[in-house]
């Protein structure tokens, strides 16, 4: 792992990477010392902590409240900056409402699936149920081409996704780093799942760290083995560049 510094700028996802994996993405808890890392991690960066995530702001807002930190969501369809501004991105989705109405009767039909609307993107989740990521993923296509080129289907681990085309975490991150208090800094993003790779791939180009959670194929350059795993490390962080307390601007 690289060593630690005090002028990061820390970019984590959540499910899989901060939060262990759950059956259904509702049944995920953050515990009171995840908060309070998180509080901590804020105040070590200035303020240059953002959570990138496949979850809505309103959702990861339920999940780590009181807190309400930077944060990229649904793949980067929506955003909010350090000073709290919210920038949303996307096409008219009264089409994303139409393919929602076809994608509750697949999940009808097969209670082991496990739909999400999102708002900006659907999430069709077969964790209960592998043996379906067959059927999943062939109307998961069939309603994203549908359409058109506005949404693209993006694959996950046990989860595919119809998202706005054009923005992933990877432009979440870009975007932060244009803005105080992350300008200047060096990115590192933390992250598990295909979708990351996006972020990753941001990251490296900018001269930063990324980190792969978990097994598998990854363009990141570093490794951690799983959720427990991330949190040690970032409390290591924490212990070593708390005391190095820079004022948060922005925000």
């Amino acid at each position: 792992m690289p060593p630690f510094a005090a002028g990061w700028a820390l970019f984590l996802d959540v499910d899989g990477t901060l939060l262990d994996h759950a059956e259904h993405p509702q049944a995920v808890h953050v515990e009171a010392a995840l908060l309070k890392m998180i509080e901590g991690l804020l105040d070590a960066t200035g303020g240059a902590l953002a959570l990138i995530t496949g979850r809505s702001v309103e959702d990861v807002d339920r999940l780590f409240a009181p807190l309400a930190v930077p944060l990229g969501g649904q793949h980067g369809t929506e955003r909010r900056s350090a000073d709290g501004t919210l920038h949303r991105h996307g096409p008219a989705l009264e089409h994303l409402g139409r393919a929602a109405a076809e994608l509750v009767r697949l999940t009808s039909a097969h209670a082991a699936l496990v739909l999400e609307n999102k708002g900006m993107t659907l999430a069709l989740h077969y964790r209960r149920a592998p043996e379906l990521g067959v059927l999943a993923e062939r109307e998961m296509r069939r309603v994203a081409a549908a359409l058109g080129d506005e949404f693209e289907l993006q694959a996950g681990k046990f989860v595919l996704e119809i998202k706005p085309s054009g923005k992933d975490k990877g432009s979440a991150i870009a975007e932060f780093m244009a803005e105080a208090p992350f300008l200047g800094r060096i990115p590192v993003f933390v992250g598990d799942d295909l979708t990351d790779e996006y972020g990753f791939d941001v990251v490296n180009r900018a001269g930063g760290h990324s980190v792969k959670v978990g097994p598998g194929a990854s363009r990141a350059h570093w490794r951690l083995g799983d959720a427990a795993g991330v949190r040690r490390w970032l409390g290591e962080y924490l212990r070593h560049c708390g005391g190095v307390h820079i004022a948060r601007t922005g925000g």
